[in-house]
């Protein structure tokens, strides 16, 4: 008969990515993650196989968050320039407010770099990011170019405030989201 398991899947992962999120992906080896689970060695190794399978399932269970945060949002702004903002202002909340944490971050994203299956799951939170944003400007004749600028401009005010790390992350974004709006005017389209 199979032992019962002690942590769920879902428990054990949020452990999992808590520490590559404290840590880096290299600390979330089998010995660091037993450590922190209370979980044995052997346990672990079956449930994974590999330490590359832990880092991946860990990894998809953040974007499964993060496609979760993104539809939720997405479904409470208003469909208008404003809505567009909250919704990425939403986003970048959990982006902290430590320049230096945020840096360590970005090693996550290398490791979704690295694996097809996690970069897949990026393009594909960017193709449905990008169609939230545009339906924030439907009435613009061209609502989907105005999404990835606005996301190039999200993901580049991210990186500023990465370098000068002046007051809260969030704040930043919404302020440099604004100015690429007053900037950049959003027309409708002509109707006939």
């Amino acid at each position: 008969m199979p032992r019962r398991r002690t942590l769920s899947d879902e428990q054990l992962l949020a452990m999992v990515l808590a520490l590559i999120q404290a840590e880096g992906p290299d600390a979330a080896t089998f010995a660091a993650v037993a450590k922190a689970s209370g979980l044995s060695g052997s346990t672990l190794v079956q449930r994974f196989a590999t330490k590359a399978a832990m880092l991946r399932a860990a990894l998809l269970y953040a974007w499964d968050r993060l496609d979760a945060e993104t539809a939720r949002l997405a479904e409470s702004v208003p469909k208008t320039s404003e809505g567009a903002v909250a919704l990425l202002v939403g986003l970048s909340q959990d982006y902290g407010d430590n320049a230096a944490a945020y840096g360590e971050g970005l090693l996550v994203l290398r490791e979704d770099f690295r694996d097809p299956v996690l970069r897949a799951r990026g393009a594909a939170w960017g193709q449905a990011l990008t169609a939230a944003i545009a339906g924030c400007f439907g009435s613009a004749s061209a609502p989907e170019t105005i999404a990835r600028l606005m996301l190039s401009q999200w993901q580049g005010s991210l990186t500023w405030w990465g370098f000068g790390a002046e007051g809260r992350v969030d704040e930043y974004v919404e302020t440099e989201l604004r100015r690429f709006l007053a900037a950049v005017p959003v027309h409708s389209a002509k109707r006939p």
